[in-house]
């Protein structure tokens, strides 16, 4: 069975622990909605409220995986990409797990598996060099014992579920006559690829048709690139142009290309692909997926937190060709709305450096937030720092909205 975890905010709580952990999943295509119940879970804790009650099923004798989906931000990060280890105190989940870990091997147990199942490109080999940091300035005789008896395999998820309205609940409470507060509405299609290092033995999990991998980096990269990439171009451009679902943004004739683009000729340009994987049926799939019309995944979402994101999906793309000697015009024009979006005019910026990107624009202005972000200077320079004509080409796009 499955113990859950929110670090933050006690709604996932709520909503599953009084139905026991059970709950709906709607797989939603033009087809119509299929309903599943699924009751895998069997608590879900908030971590404010019972800090000692994780500790403690991290540390049971019976656990053995602990899974974790962490937002960009959420790994506690410098900008250099080192741990912050003031952010990561109190509310991270490194000093809970630094604690079980400590509980284990004062109990004389087996170490665990701690599989990362997120979108942060090589998030195992991340989650565990972050984890080394913390624990040589918290717990430095911890360090020994993490490295021979714990594992840190990285794993790559791919399934859109965007976020649950009233509306989707009413419709399943319609079809199946159950109210689900917990109801988790999603696509048909989902892909997990998972790196096969495991401590202390996993599940069967490829009879569920996940795939069991020595190296997850070409499926995660495509993903990060060409899905993420793409959804992240999507959300600004398609935002600018007053849409709120994918599926309408990607419709829209005057996006579209630039999204084909930036999928097909500039992010899967940029990639090594592993044997058998088929980059151009990948973007037809993604396309098809992005267009279903059943699925309403609001671009206001997938905007959130830009400047974590936007570095692996679309910086490292830019760093790649521009090396070669080439631009990339549908990023370009996916950065400059990016660029006009935290901005911030009309509209709130949900990202943690919001004020920071606010104030740049104050002090610098349209005609200089390009070089401030991207010059050889810049915020992200230690990303992608832009050439001459890199940055003409984004003045240019600021100029005259090039989407």
């Amino acid at each position: 069975m499955i113990t859950g975890v929110s670090l933050r905010s006690p709604d996932v709580a709520r909503q599953l622990n009084p139905q026991d952990g059970l709950y709906l999943l709607a797989e939603r295509s033009e087809e119509g909605t299929a309903y599943r119940l699924n009751g895998a879970i069997n608590q879900v804790i908030v971590a404010p409220d019972d800090p000692a009650a994780v500790v403690a099923a991290i540390a049971a004798p019976g656990t053995r995986i602990v899974s974790l989906t962490v937002t960009e931000k959420g790994y506690c990060r410098a900008a250099d990409g080192s741990l912050d280890v003031a952010l990561a105190g109190e509310g991270s989940f490194y000093p809970l797990l630094c604690r079980a870990l400590r509980q284990r091997r004062d109990a004389g147990l087996a170490g665990v598996t701690l599989l990362s199942c997120d979108n942060l490109a090589a998030n195992g080999r991340v989650l565990e060099r972050l984890l080394r940091e913390y624990l040589a300035q918290i717990d430095p005789d911890m360090l020994d014992w993490f490295g021979q008896h714990c594992t840190c395999p990285s794993s790559m998820v791919d399934r859109i579920v965007p976020a649950t309205r009233d509306t989707d609940r009413d419709e399943a409470e319609e079809a199946t006559g159950l109210r689900d507060e917990a109801l988790v509405v999603t696509e048909p299609f989902s892909q997990w690829v998972i790196e096969d290092k495991f401590a202390a033995g996993r599940p069967r999990w490829e009879v569920g048709g996940a795939q069991m991998v020595e190296d997850v980096r070409p499926y995660e990269t495509a993903k990060l690139r060409m899905l993420n990439g793409a959804h992240s171009a999507l959300a600004y451009i398609g935002l600018r142009h007053g849409h709120t679902f994918v599926h309408k943004a990607v419709a829209d004739p005057a996006i579209r290309p630039t999204i084909e683009k930036l999928m097909r000729e500039e992010a899967a340009s940029s990639l090594r692909p592993a044997a058998g994987q088929d980059l151009s049926a990948y973007a037809d799939a993604l396309l098809a997926r992005f267009a279903n019309p059943a699925l309403d995944h609001r671009l206001a979402q997938i905007a959130m937190d830009g400047s974590q994101k936007i570095p692996e999906r679309w910086l490292e793309v830019m760093a790649h060709h521009q090396a070669a000697g080439r631009q990339c015009p549908a990023l370009l024009a996916a950065l400059a709305a990016w660029m006009q979006h935290v901005r911030g005019d009309g509209h709130i910026v949900d990202d943690p450096m919001a004020r920071e990107l606010a104030e740049l624009w104050l002090e610098v202005g349209q005609s200089g937030i390009a070089r401030a972000l991207f010059g050889r200077d810049g915020l992200f320079a230690h990303n992608w720092a832009a050439d001459g004509a890199a940055l003409v080409a984004l003045d240019a796009c600021l100029a005259s909205n090039c989407t």
